[in-house]
């Protein structure tokens, strides 16, 4: 059950990052922090499918890691949901089209090596 739960939340916390930043630079970069501004901000991404896919993605996630925080230590779960960053950093490059340089390739490779450790 423990492992499904990972699964479960590692694909979640990749799917709302990938919408998440899909749908922030479909909106633009946000320079202006006057009160008025935040509000237009907090209308304009209520009304952006990408940023509420993101977030209910991310909803799912944390439901998820409560559940798993509840079955097992947190010295497991934390490292190995960790693997949502070799997931998220291969989904950047595919999906995103974003260049990912050597330095990340290999951090990113730690992170699954990492992941495989607590296995053992």
């Amino acid at each position: 059950m423990r492992w499904l739960l990972v699964l479960l939340i590692v694909c979640c916390n990749a799917t709302g990052d990938l919408l998440d930043a899909s749908g922030m630079k479909r909106h633009g970069e946000v320079c202006d922090f006057r009160p008025a501004s935040i509000l237009r901000l907090i209308r304009d991404l209520a009304r952006n499918p990408f940023v509420l896919g993101g977030i209910a993605a991310m909803a799912v996630a944390f439901g998820a890691q409560m559940s798993l925080l509840s079955i097992t230590d947190l010295s497991f779960a934390v490292p190995a949901t960790a693997s949502s960053y070799v997931l998220e950093t291969v989904l950047a490059k595919v999906i995103l089209g974003e260049h990912i340089n050597r330095l990340r390739w290999i951090g990113a490779a730690l992170v699954a090596a990492g992941v495989l450790l607590l296995q053992l």
